[in-house]
């Protein structure tokens, strides 16, 4: 076979793979200018203002001033020049210029369609220049005050779109500049190429804040979101330690309940067979429903109880260990009055437990952040009887001495509404107005909390412990005028 057919063969096989790649090229063409039209038709957001969300009246005003001062000042501007500078006619340039300039207060809240506004604006008043005296030796085909304004609204365009509509209005601000070439008037300074650059400068630089300003905000949710998982995990943990407590108590009745069970039969004489059966079978259920108690605090227990055996077998503390707990106290630095009953009071064991409790979390963080204040600590019943009244009331710390710890977990006084919570009492706690602390508890002598008060108090527990998870801003919390006077909680020196 000659040379010259080998030729003539593949020269169909060449221009059958050029019509092929120039296919290709003006699909990927269309699909890009398809791409582009979308990106420039779809604004990012409904139309709220720049700084719309920010809680400062001031800076939310702040781009409607920045906006008018540059639209004030360039309407003037580009009339004068376009004028003046360039020969255009006045009223033409006074349309122009306006089309220009006063869009810039719409880009305060839909930059995307100002841009469309002054773009084709700009583009009008480029080729309405062609035709002019003055542009001979002047900028072309976007005079200065043109570019100010269009870097202006670049600015605004970036801190709201998207960043494939800020490469979209680029990219459509170059090829406006490319397609004015073979159209730019002899003795004229092209501007195409400052402008594209310049607008990418400024298109990067509003971004870059944009991205910024949402990197802070989303790490700012997410703050706020740990924070209130941090308080409810708080709040869970504080509820399984007192369950874990009371397990003792409960645990003491259901023995008591067997052993009664197991020894009335003998006991008591005479009581029929069927009553010792019946007692039996008492017996058997408080045995299954200790076991399944064991089981229950099993689940409760913590690792570090298990890492470190088993103090939960310890027996609970009451108000009777009180000196004790405020003895230690006083060694720590803490000079503490304890006032108990003379006459001892008989109490519920969970009413026992909780008032030991709050006043050993009132008195820690005494110790934690008013360290080597004066305190009191008064436990006492009312006058009708029914109800034990709690008060640990501490006066602010010495002035050399600061707080061991300016932060906490909150469980101290998530702990006590809990407590308080579950024997249907009361808690108040507030600031004094020399700078100390109050912490008060009314807890019921007898009864057990109903179930509207039970859920009331959940509630309560619920509402406020987002408000209280730090002790060291437990301050903050209660009535501020039902605090006593600090003159008469504490004795004289």
């Amino acid at each position: 076979m000659s040379r010259r057919s080998l030729t003539t063969e593949r020269e169909p096989t060449r221009s059958a793979g050029r019509e092929s790649a120039r296919s290709r090229a003006m699909r990927a063409a269309r699909q890009a200018l398809r791409v582009l039209v979308v990106e420039l038709g779809t604004p990012a957001g409904p139309g709220t203002p720049l700084f719309g969300t920010v809680q400062n009246r001031w800076l939310r005003w702040l781009p409607y001033f920045v906006a008018f001062v540059f639209a004030v000042s360039l309407l003037p501007s580009s009339i004068n020049v376009l004028a003046n500078d360039y020969g255009m006619n006045g009223g033409l340039a006074g349309g122009l210029a306006t089309a220009q300039t006063a869009p810039l207060l719409l880009a305060v809240a839909r930059p995307l369609q100002a841009w469309w506004v002054i773009f084709a604006a700009d583009v009008g008043c480029a080729l309405a220049l062609i035709g002019t005296d003055g542009v001979a030796g002047r900028a072309w085909p976007w005079p200065p005050t043109v570019i100010v304004g269009y870097l202006v609204l670049m600015l605004a365009l970036s801190l709201r779109e998207h960043r494939r509509t800020l490469v979209a209005v680029w990219l459509t601000t170059g090829a406006a500049g490319i397609l004015a070439e073979p159209l730019t008037p002899e003795h004229s300074e092209g501007t195409s190429v400052l402008l594209f650059v310049l607008s990418g400068v400024m298109l990067l630089i509003g971004a870059a804040l944009r991205e910024r300003g949402d990197t802070q905000r989303k790490l700012l949710e997410q703050e706020t979101i740990s924070e209130a998982e941090r308080a409810r995990r708080t709040l869970l943990e504080e509820r399984t330690r007192i369950a874990r407590e009371l397990h003792d108590v409960v645990a003491h009745h259901m023995s008591v309940i067997t052993v009664q069970a197991d020894s009335a039969p003998y006991r008591i004489s005479g009581i029929p067979k069927e009553a010792q059966e019946e007692f039996g079978a008492i017996a058997a259920t408080a045995r299954e429903s200790l076991a399944e108690m064991r089981r229950l605090l099993g689940v409760l227990r913590s690792e570090d109880s298990e890492r470190h055996g088993d103090p939960e077998k310890t027996p609970q503390p009451g108000i009777g260990q009180l000196p004790k707990l405020v003895e230690g106290t006083v060694r720590g630095g803490v000079p503490v009055e304890l006032t108990l009953p003379e006459e001892p009071v008989a109490l519920e064991p969970a009413v026992d437990l909780s008032a030991y409790r709050i006043v050993q979390e009132a008195l820690a963080n005494v110790v934690r952040h008013a360290p080597g204040a004066r305190t009191r600590v008064s436990v006492k019943t009312t006058a009708d009887g029914s109800r034990l009244t709690v008060l640990v009331v501490n006066s602010a710390p010495p002035a050399p001495s600061a707080p061991l710890e300016t932060t906490g977990t909150g469980h101290g006084l998530i702990g006590m509404r809990e407590r308080v919570r579950l024997v249907a009492g009361s808690l108040d706690t507030g600031p004094l107005p020399d700078g100390g602390f109050r912490v008060a508890a009314q807890l019921p002598l007898t009864g057990a909390p109903s179930s509207g008060d039970a859920q009331s108090g959940d509630a309560r527990s619920e509402d406020t412990q987002s408000r209280d998870t730090r002790p060291g801003n437990a301050a903050r919390t209660g009535s501020a005028s039902s605090a006593p006077d600090s003159a008469k909680d504490f004795p004289s020196a």
